[in-house]
């Protein structure tokens, strides 16, 4: 037997949808007798299911105001590799602050990714991006030091380091793996991307590749989940 419970989270995903889509742009959302008709329910299952997206902070409630939109949620594609300020180049500006840049020598688990000795130098960057000002995301970023030592020069505020690398290399990186996991804010982490202490982060590892194979850029970047969306196309034919 479905619970309200049930009904709510079920209502849930379509109004998250729609939201998360742009379909109710600056108005408010419709009244709760309105959303009751729409999907076939009660009004108290759409007030539950209007809570659970309050809870995930996609939603405002106030009274005299009614439901609205808390934030843009911006998309993030996973078809093609792309650095962030081209990924989300029509969004807005994306600024990146270097909080550091230094020479280590590799940890095992950064050497076995990258393909190279453990205590070889890498060039560590992490950055603070911002969206319009808005923090977005932490990378933590580990480059074999060929292309990654030309970057102290670079402008890494302005630039996707990917862009970078590319120039540097002269040739096309050509593709990355891609792991993708939900996470809490650690206090720390919260407190740098000035998030509520234990909020929902994506976590994205992913290791990039030149055209030629050769792996040469390891991230862990935690994205906001309440500002960031991944999307993607998948296909079931296989590639040929």
């Amino acid at each position: 037997m479905r619970t309200r419970a049930d009904r709510a989270r079920q209502v849930a995903d379509l109004l998250r949808r729609q939201v998360l889509h742009g379909q109710f742009g600056d108005r408010p959302l419709p009244l709760e007798a309105a959303l009751a008709r729409e999907y076939g329910t009660t009004r108290n299952t759409v007030r539950e299911a209007l809570d659970l997206l309050r809870r995930e902070g996609l939603i405002d409630r106030c009274p005299g105001v009614g439901t609205t939109v808390a934030g843009e949620k911006y998309p993030h594609g996973l078809h093609r590799l792309l650095g962030l300020a081209e990924t989300l180049h029509e969004h807005g500006q994306v600024v990146n602050e270097v909080r550091s840049m230094t020479i280590i020598e590799a940890p095992a688990a950064v050497a076995g990714r990258l393909r190279i000795a453990e205590g070889e130098p890498v060039v560590y960057i992490e950055r603070l991006r911002r969206l319009n000002g808005v923090p977005l995301s932490l990378d933590l970023t580990y480059i074999v030091t060929d292309v990654g030592e030309p970057l102290f020069d670079a402008d890494l505020a302005h630039n996707d380091i990917f862009v970078l690398l590319e120039r540097i290399a002269g040739q096309p990186l050509g593709s990355a793996e891609l792991t993708l996991e939900a996470i809490n804010a650690d206090p720390h982490t919260a407190a740098v991307l000035g998030a509520p202490r234990g909020a929902a982060l994506l976590m994205v590892e992913r290791l990039a590749h030149l055209a030629d194979g050769r792996p040469i850029d390891l991230e862990f970047i935690r994205f906001r989940g309440d500002r960031l969306t991944m999307r993607g196309h998948l296909s079931r034919q296989e590639s040929p």
